[in-house]
């Protein structure tokens, strides 16, 4: 037998035993389960929403009044648990990988632990300056954000690994790559994180980019896009924040602002700093390979996709320890975020609640609404900024505004800005992306200034 045919043979060989039957179906049940959890829209009582969603509200409701106590008590213990193993380091934490990755932390972020703790335990029992627990920041931020987040990571953390240990990343990524690189520099797998945060929320897409950083799926450079640009806020958030404002009957156009400003943000901010400064190396500094890519000669995308699926699947050699990794998933998410979206959720609203910063930040704003024929300009400039503290603010601002023109506006606006640091940027900040609060706030200023006049152009033609 020749070379040829030998390698031809081990290749045949090789090729049935990735499309065993054990193979195909390790691929295809985990992963129909991944997107009927994550991706599957449904209509509730009237309601838009999806199967994740509606589990952690269901989880809210079940545990009704005692959730505010538990989620006050796991971010007091991991701020204790924090200060314990990152000051003392007793053996029980030092050698446990897992405790390890839990709770030692470098002094920021212990510091942050700690004051998200504080402001938790001065909410919750309303006691302590008004000015961290009441309705408009510390409350807010404990009453409205942790339950929801709460319950969300919990469920999200557990079944992660439906989407990422299966080979459901490898097929579609590979389908939409021919998309996705030309248009985005971006791999196909970044179309996943951007589905799963429009149908769901954008705290579920960075997670998931986070987790595929790590486990070098993304470059420095590709999962700082995917964070900022693609964790878009989700469908039935947009409606309530639209509502909020009164235009509801608007939600066709208003969506339709948010897709086309994200569009055009995506595809031009990755060329500007410091979104452009980042390297393309993955976590370990090695250089990424494009190989998987690049589909053979002779073979459609489609079926070198699913070939790539059925190899993926057959590395799984267990579900439990792809139970144990989800379980692993949602404490990271819960213990490491909860904390950060307390303290720096709170402290951005105190200073928009308690200052005339982001109302200074905005009056430079004043010209450019004034320039763009937006009526009350001197109005929504103070609410241009401020979506920075929380996405819901803004909304609240311009509630009281007669023009409809301007909360329009000013609601999709406050959903294209993205990063919002009592929820998504904290949970960026937290997370294994290569991004600092100095960045967040450069690619904050840098979405206002490029989708600001696409959404000012679609409400001229709208009102």
């Amino acid at each position: 037998m020749t070379e040829q045919a030998l390698a031809k043979n081990t290749e045949q060989t090789q090729d049935k035993s990735v499309h065993s039957t054990r193979n195909i179906l390790m691929f295809a049940l985990p992963s129909l389960l991944g997107l009927i959890f994550f991706l599957a829209p449904l209509t509730v009582d009237g309601d838009f929403t999806f199967p994740l969603a509606l589990m952690a509200s269901g989880l809210k409701s079940v545990l009704g009044d005692a959730i505010l106590p538990l989620v006050t008590g796991v971010i007091c213990v991991t701020a204790l648990l924090s200060t314990v193993a990152s000051l003392a380091k007793p053996k029980l934490f030092t050698q446990s990988a897992l405790l390890t990755r839990l709770f030692v932390v470098s002094t920021p972020w212990l510091v942050v632990r700690i004051l998200g703790g504080l402001f938790t335990l001065l909410a919750l029992n309303e006691v302590g300056p008004e000015i961290i627990w009441s309705g408009d920041t510390g409350g807010l931020v404990l009453n409205d954000l942790l339950p929801s987040l709460f319950v969300t990571f919990f469920f999200a953390g557990l079944l992660l690994p439906l989407l990422l240990n299966f080979g459901l990343l490898e097929l579609l990524g590979t389908l939409m790559s021919k998309i996705m690189r030309p248009v985005f520099r971006l791999p196909g797998r970044a179309a996943i994180d951007c589905l799963s945060s429009w149908l769901g929320d954008g705290t579920v897409g960075v997670i998931l980019t986070s987790k595929q950083y790590e486990e070098k799926k993304y470059t420095e450079r590709e999962a700082a896009v995917v964070a900022t640009m693609f964790s878009i806020v989700g469908i039935s958030f947009s409606l309530v924040v639209l509502t909020q404002v009164g235009l509801q009957n608007y939600f066709v156009p208003f969506y339709a602002a948010i897709c086309l400003s994200g569009f055009v943000a995506a595809a031009l901010i990755q060329y500007l700093p410091p979104l452009s400064y980042k390297k393309d190396v993955y976590i370990d500094g090695t250089a990424p390979n494009r190989e998987d890519e690049l589909v053979p000669e002779g073979m459609s995308a489609t079926r070198y996709g699913y070939q790539l699926a059925l190899q993926r699947a057959s590395q799984v050699k267990s579900l439990g320890s792809v139970a144990k990794q989800g379980l692993h998933t949602a404490l990271d998410m819960v213990i490491g975020v909860l904390p950060v979206v307390m303290a720096v959720g709170t402290i951005g609203l105190v200073i928009a609640e308690a200052t005339p910063l982001f109302a200074w930040l905005g009056a430079p704003f004043v010209p450019v609404l004034e320039l763009l024929a937006v009526p009350q300009a001197g109005e929504a400039a103070q609410a241009v900024m401020v979506g920075f503290t929380d996405m819901f603010v803004p909304s609240i601002l311009v509630t009281g505004l007669e023009s409809d023109m301007t909360r329009f506006i000013i609601a999709a606006l406050s959903v294209t800005q993205l990063i919002f640091m009592s929820e998504t940027g904290s949970v960026i900040l937290s997370s294994k992306i290569p991004l600092n609060i100095f960045e967040l706030i450069a690619v904050f200023i840098l979405r206002t200034l490029v989708t600001l006049p696409i959404i000012v152009g679609v409400a001229h033609l709208v009102f």
